[in-house]
């Protein structure tokens, strides 16, 4: 302690329940200053990845089905996951069948640049999928 007053710095106790405890002389404000400057630097360089979503329903029509399709690419192209939903109304949820064969060619047309993360599974009216772009070596 009186070697750390002589210097001017602060004695930190780095493992207490070591038998001797172990302390460390250093300039602590110092130290938490560069912890605080290495965690900025982290967060910078982290990539955000948004879920991006589209809504779909079992009887698409062709056009819609491509206008959402190419949707689907621009949001890939981007790096960000999407997940698909096919929303079910009415009468429409006794043919489940239908929603999965939708989702089943998405699957299909998209598989060369998208990895499927997610099945298709049927949460109340909705049956969904999430699809994440291919890692680039």
């Amino acid at each position: 302690m009186r070697y750390a007053e002589k210097e001017g710095l602060d004695l930190v106790e780095v493992a207490p329940d070591a038998n001797p405890v172990v302390c460390r002389v250093m300039d602590f404000s110092k130290y938490m200053y560069e912890q605080k400057k290495k965690a900025r630097e982290n967060k910078k360089n982290q990539k955000i990845v948004h879920v991006k979503e589209i809504k779909m329903r079992p009887t698409i029509s062709e056009h819609d089905y491509q206008f959402k399709f190419r949707h689907l690419c621009r949001f890939i192209n981007s790096g960000d996951k999407t997940k698909i939903s096919i929303k079910f109304k009415g009468r429409s949820i006794g043919h489940p069948e239908l929603g999965r064969k939708v989702l089943e060619r998405i699957i299909k047309e998209a598989s060369e640049f998208t990895v499927t993360e997610q099945m298709p599974t049927m949460e109340r009216q909705d049956m969904s999928i999430i699809l994440a772009p291919k890692k680039v070596k």
